[in-house]
């Protein structure tokens, strides 16, 4: 069984998918599929599923979108498969689990490169700790779960994926501005920066980018825009390290301004 959940969901037992067309079984698929492999309680389905509101009749309505599911795994499987339908998707102790082998989820795989990637930088093997990243960063086919209807629980998993994709994306950068690609990454740190307003790590990026690139001016203004929007969103000043880098880039600038004066 192949899991993709970095981007639109896709669940393939021998090659077929088993995700359904209908809401509420793709968004039990999901929630299944990211914990493949371990028990997950009926009430956790349920609260899924149907948040505080849950019906009279979600016990029996919980047993049909796993019926449908069951029928879907039983077209996917091959004819001489020694597995039931109910032995990809068990049933035990009031829990339903998705059996799927380790390795087989793009978010773990994800997880292992992008740590790996932290550890090679924390080391200094800068230009591994690139390729690491990217690659990991490249297994993202847009929004975690894109086309999955979420509830309460899966809105944490797919808040804590994309969290993790922003850290990678800024582990990444680090590694390719001590590379000296600050041009070559410019574009993508634009965007990150100004779909994440509020991050001075971001920004700090982004600033030290711009600087090397030949862009001080507009490095001071995006600390500017930072510290307005710091200020009016939450009451609070920029650190002290992203204003130390702001006085070094403004320092240079003037010293620049100096030697061709």
């Amino acid at each position: 069984m192949d899991i993709e959940v970095l981007g639109p969901l896709n669940v393939r037992l021998a090659e077929s998918s088993i995700v359904p067309s209908a809401g509420k079984p793709r968004q039990l698929l999901a929630l299944l599929a990211l914990r493949s492999g371990h028990l997950v309680p009926i009430p956790t389905l349920m609260e899924e599923l149907w948040g505080e509101h849950i019906p009279r009749s979600a016990q029996t309505t919980l047993q049909t979108y796993v019926l449908q599911l069951r029928r879907l795994i039983k077209k996917a499987l091959p004819a001489n498969s020694p597995l039931t339908p109910k032995e990809v998707l068990i049933t035990r102790f009031g829990s339903y689990q998705l059996n799927s082998d380790p390795g087989r989820c793009d978010a773990d795989l994800f997880h292992k490169k992008a740590m790996a990637g932290n550890r090679a930088l924390e080391r200094g093997a800068v230009a591994e700790a690139s390729a690491l990243l990217g690659g990991a960063l490249d297994m993202w086919r847009g929004p975690a779960l894109a086309d999955v209807p979420a509830g309460r629980i899966l809105e944490i998993e797919m808040l804590a994926m994309d969290e993790a994709r922003t850290r990678a994306q800024q582990l990444r950068f680090e590694a390719d501005l001590r590379l000296g690609r600050h041009g070559e990454i410019l574009g993508e740190l634009l965007i990150l920066a100004a779909r994440n307003p509020l991050s001075e790590n971001i920004c700090a990026l982004l600033m030290t980018a711009l600087q090397r690139s030949g862009h001080t001016w507009r490095a001071l203004e995006t600390f500017q825009q930072l510290r307005g929007t710091l200020v009016r969103e939450l009451g609070v000043e920029p650190s002290p390290r992203i204003q130390q880098l702001h006085q070094e880039i403004l320092g240079a600038g003037r010293h620049a301004q100096r030697s061709a004066a």
